[in-house]
């Protein structure tokens, strides 16, 4: 094929909203190969790859996200329905989830407020500005939510949808240390934790690395954290007068 030939044919394919989801698919799929290839490090969480595979390519194919994202919305729109399936391995799980229904809640609403209050005071402490502040408050609840709350209370959406981001590559990568240390083994504990800590990423993680048990229990913390976090945080900010 000529270059002529291979200018026109990219002239097509880029204007077909169709190619942002089939390369997006493929970048995934090189990208838990990748992940595979050195031993299913955290460090290197497909996700986080895909995120830097896909922005390198838009920019060296000079595509605006907008362009980028009329076919990659179908993965977008895909979101809710993956996110509400987590609760067929819960309700496999639902007589352990009644049993520690109390000690899970107490875990959740604790993780939440040290989240946020960590955040927060250091955040403040470095001199970040009011609009930042609010767009970091969320980082520890899934995506949607956290873009959904930082809007409501006067944050910047995209940006605490970069810093959710951020949080789970970190939650996954330092979740797996932290657990041999503390020698914490029990699945329904490891998952708990990573769907509080890393949410979408850690629910991920806890299904692939750990199983099914982890998964679910991580499912549920990242649900809660969201449930807790979107009533509890408009409160935290307008006491504190941030809102």
């Amino acid at each position: 094929m000529n270059v002529a030939s291979f200018d026109q044919l990219w002239v097509y394919l880029s204007g077909n909203p169709l190619l942002s989801l089939l390369v997006t698919l493929l970048v995934f799929i090189l990208a838990v190969r990748i992940n595979e290839a050195v031993g299913g490090t955290a460090l290197l969480h497909p996700v986080t790859l895909s995120i830097a595979m896909l922005i390198s390519l838009l920019l060296l194919v000079d595509m605006d996200y907008s362009t980028y994202f009329e076919g990659a919305q179908f993965i977008h729109f895909l979101l809710g329905p993956a996110t509400v399936a987590l609760a067929i391995p819960l309700y496999d799980h639902r007589e352990r989830v009644r049993r520690l229904l109390w000690p899970l809640l107490l875990a959740c609403g604790v993780g939440v407020l040290t989240a946020v209050g960590s955040t927060l005071g250091l955040a403040t402490f470095l001199g970040a500005d009011t609009k930042t502040l609010l767009s970091l408050a969320p980082r520890s609840v899934t995506s949607p939510i956290a873009m959904g709350i930082a809007e409501q209370i006067g944050g910047i959406p995209s940006l605490a949808a970069g810093l959710v981001l951020l949080t789970g590559s970190i939650g996954c990568a330092l979740g797996p240390w932290i657990f041999r240390l503390l020698r914490i083994k029990d699945p329904a504990v490891q998952g708990f934790t990573l769907g509080l800590s890393a949410h979408g990423f850690g629910t991920a993680h806890a299904f692939a690395r750990i199983g099914a048990v982890a998964g679910a229990f991580s499912g549920l913390a990242m649900g809660l954290a969201g449930l807790v976090t979107a009533f509890l945080l408009p409160l935290i900010t307008g006491i504190l007068g941030l809102g």
